[in-house]
C-alpha cells in the first residue's frame, strides 16, 4: 500500500479554475483592442486577478496569447485545422460569416501588436494543418506551386482576407466567406487539373 496521497480533484475547483482562465483569456482579446501592447500586468488588472494568478495559468506571454487565439477561434466557431480542401471551403464560408460577431476582436488581432503576437504564436501548427489539408491537391505538385497554393489558401481564410472584402468590397462577413470560398473552390480545381509537369 503506497503512503503517498492521492492528487484531491474538486469539481468546483476545476470549474473556478476554468472561470479564471476564460476570464484572463477574454480580457488578453478585449485589451487587443484598446492596447498596442497588452502585458500580463494589464491583462491581469483587467481580468480582476493577481499577476501570479496570470502565471499559474499561463507560464508565458506567448503561452497566453497562443490560449487566447484559440480561445477568440472557438468563440468564432472557426476551424484552424480544417481536415481537406473541402472541409477548408466549409470552414471560409462558415467562419466569415460569424467574424460580424465579434467585429471589433477580430479588427484588433489584425492591427495590433498583441494580435500579431497571437497569430504568429499559432502559425506554425496553422501551416502544417494548412499543408496537410490541402495535400490531395497539391502533393503531386512542383514544390514552388505547392507553396503558392497554400499561401493563397492562407490569404483566403484569414481574418484580412474579410476584412478588405467588407471595407472595398461593401460585402456582410457572410457575402465575403461565399466570395473567399468560391476563389479557393476555383484556385483548387485549376490545381487539380494542371498536369504534373505543367509550368
Amino acid at each position: 500500500m503506497s503512503d503517498s496521497p492521492r492528487p484531491y480533484k474538486s469539481a468546483v475547483r476545476e470549474e473556478q479554475a476554468k472561470a479564471t482562465r476564460d476570464r484572463i483569456l477574454a480580457a488578453a482579446v478585449e485589451l487587443m483592442q484598446t492596447e498596442e501592447d497588452a502585458s500580463m500586468d494589464a491583462i491581469a488588472k483587467a481580468a480582476g486577478v493577481e499577476r501570479r494568478t496570470v502565471f499559474r495559468h499561463f507560464e508565458t506571454r506567448e503561452a497566453l496569447l497562443g490560449a487566447a487565439f484559440q480561445w477568440l477561434n472557438d468563440r468564432l466557431g472557426v476551424i484552424v485545422a480544417p481536415g481537406d480542401p473541402a472541409a477548408l471551403v466549409k470552414a471560409i464560408r462558415d467562419g466569415f460569416a460569424r467574424m460580424d460577431s465579434l467585429e471589433g476582436a477580430v479588427r484588433a488581432g489584425l492591427h495590433s501588436r498583441a494580435g500579431r503576437d497571437m497569430r504568429l504564436a499559432n502559425l506554425p501548427r496553422r501551416q502544417a494543418a494548412f499543408a496537410a489539408s490541402l495535400a490531395p491537391i497539391t502533393a503531386s505538385l512542383p514544390a514552388a506551386d505547392k507553396a503558392r497554393i497554400e499561401a493563397l489558401a492562407h490569404l483566403l481564410y484569414s481574418a484580412a482576407a474579410w476584412e478588405v472584402l467588407k471595407d472595398y468590397g461593401g460585402l456582410t462577413g457572410a457575402e465575403a466567406g461565399q466570395t473567399a470560398a468560391w476563389a479557393l473552390e476555383r484556385l483548387l480545381s485549376a490545381a487539380a487539373s494542371t498536369p504534373a509537369d505543367a509550368d
